[in-house]
């Protein structure tokens, strides 16, 4: 099998389309519910579009809405959104590690700027290095699934029923599982901290001592952690640089 490094920027840019068109599909289904939530928001299919773009994260799609709706001015909405999307900058910072020394800082920014969780998860399991080009042709298909399943759910509008629509965001969380299992199944290690995740996850989300921590503050808390203790008990051997 090929490495990244050795194949051509054309086969690269198929698997990247490749990869993410089954993402796209779990995206276009979930964001009609942030489409019906939107609309309820007075946003027009446009402005949908254009923010699912811009903004392609759900808990962060979600908080912009809501606090549209609240009558919130820019300053809450940015300091809103920059919380519940804090944990892409450790993905990014993460992510950074599977790119040749050489790969210049504006790929690496632009990258930062696509990365979600599902096209992290299909990302950082690639063995070697990997080209930017793969990670621009996932986003780009899907991208498009997220902003014009926004769109799509604005124009339903309330046409749908609400529990229906709901139900759409069961595909997420099986298409995530989907894509950390593999590894989970390779490595004994990353089903223990997967297994710890889900139990700490949940006793955040029920303690009263947490109650007054935003759900986007414990994602970054128990990540940092968790990776943490993870990093240090069971460090990863080093890929050697072969450029």
């Amino acid at each position: 099998m090929k490495s990244f490094e050795s194949k051509s920027n054309k086969q690269v840019f198929i698997e990247g389309i490749r990869d993410g068109f089954p993402i796209a599909l779990g995206y276009l289904a979930v964001a009609f519910s942030l489409g019906i939530i939107a609309r309820k928001s007075n946003f027009n299919p446009i402005q949908g579009f254009i923010n699912s773009v811009l903004n392609h994260a759900s808990a962060g799609e979600y908080a912009v809405y809501t606090v549209v709706a609240a009558g919130a001015g820019y300053v809450e909405m940015a300091i809103m959104t920059l919380v519940v999307n804090a944990r892409y900058m450790l993905m990014s910072t993460a992510l950074s590690q599977k790119f040749s020394s050489k790969t210049s800082m504006i790929h690496r920014i632009l990258v930062g700027f696509t990365v979600t969780d599902e096209l992290f998860a299909i990302t950082i399991k690639r063995p070697g290095h990997i080209k930017p080009l793969y990670n621009y042709a996932a986003f780009l298909i899907a991208v498009l699934g997220w902003s014009f399943g926004t769109a799509f759910g604005i124009i339903a509008g309330e046409l749908m029923p609400i529990r229906l629509v709901s139900a759409f965001s069961v595909a997420l969380y099986g298409m995530f599982l989907a894509c950390i299992m593999p590894e989970a199944r390779n490595h004994r290690i990353v089903t223990v901290l997967i297994i710890i995740s889900f139990i700490l996850s949940f006793i955040a989300s029920q303690a009263s001592i947490f109650s007054g921590i935003s759900s986007g503050t414990k994602t970054i808390i128990l990540t940092v952690v968790i990776a943490s203790v993870a990093a240090i008990i069971f460090p990863h051997p080093e890929v050697e640089d072969d450029d």
